[in-house]
């Protein structure tokens, strides 16, 4: 492994100016916009528990609790029982039918999401659920019924029983994070992290339409990483997402979390350090630092570490309760783009309550990757009035939304070089919790921001879960 450097000539410590702004946009493109379409319900009683301050209806890390595929859109999540459902619908429609999977929710606890696939090779939507740090739950359809959904009727009969492996391989019994992302083959792969918190290990599986085959791993937890407070040498890679872009690179921007709190100014922190990127043009076979330096191999004794150079894109210590597994999206030129929030050195050099302080003085920025290969930081103007995430979304024109809790839009052009970030839409009226769920397939498809919600409550009351429309520009 190599020592550890900061990519010096890439990140922009300050706010980007206009400046800056790469402007390559035609003059007749719009900048963004949002026109709400309409708004559904899929459970008037679900599940509802506050769990490491989320929801396990709406942790926006789900990939996907919320997708569309052929004219029809799918969504997860559990009832008030603790059942695990799937829900489709014709895009634009307001009627869900709706189908129990044969799984109970066996916890309340809110990382265990469900995420739902699609295998283009055979047609099957899977879903991979109810992990933390232990076994999961797996289920798929019969081959077929994403590709003819108006002439397969949707009943329980069309999924498989539930597994507790991917049809007889085990992975590990520390899982948690899937995330299901498709090649540009129409191959399925599984993205998950192996053993917890601050000792973890992210790999992957692959399903070719007949058989699920582990690739393994592909970062270290191992390897020192020392702070001006104190040093540690356990860590886990939490990723921001795992994406192909239009010409077939697999992206992914991430963030350390250190197992030794000694790195931070004070324990009531949190101990996640940088942002950083990586990216695989073989379908995550090797890993490759911003230069374009191997930095690890899947499954082989090389793997991307703490310790490797050229991977910090925006260098931050862990005083400013930096978030992880925030957001990432490509454009369609394939440039990476990232939201990241942490809470800025203006107030304060060292955050002594992860919730409070976030809650209190939180901003998400953009990151990017512009044409000339540099990289550039955005802070969004606006506060985030909660510890938790937001999500990123790119328009045809290549605009950016951040999907802010609460439901909060808003949005910045590419004209502008991202610098006009501005407040489009202020949730009021949803009475969303916090977090939210994004239908990342729907977008590029019709121009549709689906956005899943799940109204606040108390205690473990169950509440409404909804599916709001966005029209973006066209």
């Amino acid at each position: 492994m190599r020592r550890r450097t900061l990519l010096t000539t890439a990140v922009l410590g300050a706010v980007a100016t206009p400046g800056l702004a790469a402007g390559t946009a035609r003059a007749a493109d719009p900048g963004p916009s949002v026109t709400q379409t309409g708004n559904t319900t899929l459970d008037s009683q679900a599940v509802f528990f506050v769990s490491y301050d989320g929801l396990v209806n709406n942790n926006s890390f789900q990939k996907n609790g919320l997708l569309t595929y052929k004219g029809y859109q799918y969504a997860a999540w559990y009832t008030a029982d603790k059942n695990a459902v799937v829900g489709r619908r014709v895009l634009g429609g307001s009627t869900w039918s709706t189908v129990r999977v044969g799984h109970t929710l066996k916890s309340s606890d809110s990382h265990n999401v469900i995420s739902m696939g699609v295998s283009k090779t055979d047609g099957r939507l899977h879903l991979n659920m109810d992990s933390h740090s232990d076994g999961f739950t797996y289920v798929k359809s019969v081959a077929g019924l994403m590709d003819n959904p108006s002439g397969l009727t949707w009943i329980a009969s069309r999924f498989g029983s539930p597994q507790s492996t991917l049809d007889g391989l085990a992975l590990t019994t520390q899982f948690t994070y899937p995330q299901f992302i498709s090649t540009p083959e129409g191959t399925l792969q599984l993205s998950y992290r192996v053993a917890v918190s601050g000792n973890g290990r992210n790999a992957l599986a692959e399903y070719d339409g007949s058989t699920w085959t582990a690739l393994g791993e592909w970062t270290s937890s191992t390897g020192t990483y020392t702070s001006e407070h104190g040093s540690s040498t356990v860590r886990n890679m939490y990723l921001h997402g795992i994406d192909y872009d239009t010409n077939g690179r697999l992206h992914s921007f991430f963030t350390w979390r250190e197992q030794n709190g000694a790195v931070m100014c004070n324990s009531g922190g949190i101990t996640n350090h940088d942002t950083g990127y990586v990216y695989s043009d073989d379908r995550g076979r090797t890993w490759r630092n911003n230069a374009g330096t191997l930095v690890g191999t899947t499954g082989g004794s090389d793997k991307v570490a703490v310790t490797d150079s050229g991977l910090v894109v925006d260098p931050l210590n862990p005083d400013h309760s930096l978030m992880n597994q925030e957001s990432q999206a490509t454009d369609s030129t394939g440039l990476p783009h990232a939201i990241i929030s942490y809470v800025p050195g203006r107030f304060g050099q060292c955050t002594t309550n992860y919730v409070t302080d976030r809650t209190a003085n939180g901003r998400a920025f953009h990151v990017r990757k512009n044409s000339t290969g540099t990289w550039q930081k955005t802070e969004i103007p606006i506060a985030l009035n909660s510890s938790q995430r937001t999500k990123l979304v790119l328009d045809k024109y290549n605009n950016a939304y951040a999907i802010l809790p609460f439901g909060r839009i808003a949005g910045a052009s590419k004209a502008s070089g991202y610098t006009d970030w501005a407040l489009l839409y202020d949730g009021s009226g949803l009475n969303a919790f916090g977090e939210v769920v994004i239908d990342e397939m729907r977008v590029p498809q019709d121009g549709i921001l689906s956005v899943m919600y799940q109204e606040k409550s108390s205690g473990t009351t169950p509440s409404p879960l909804h599916v709001v429309d966005f029209r973006l520009p066209t």
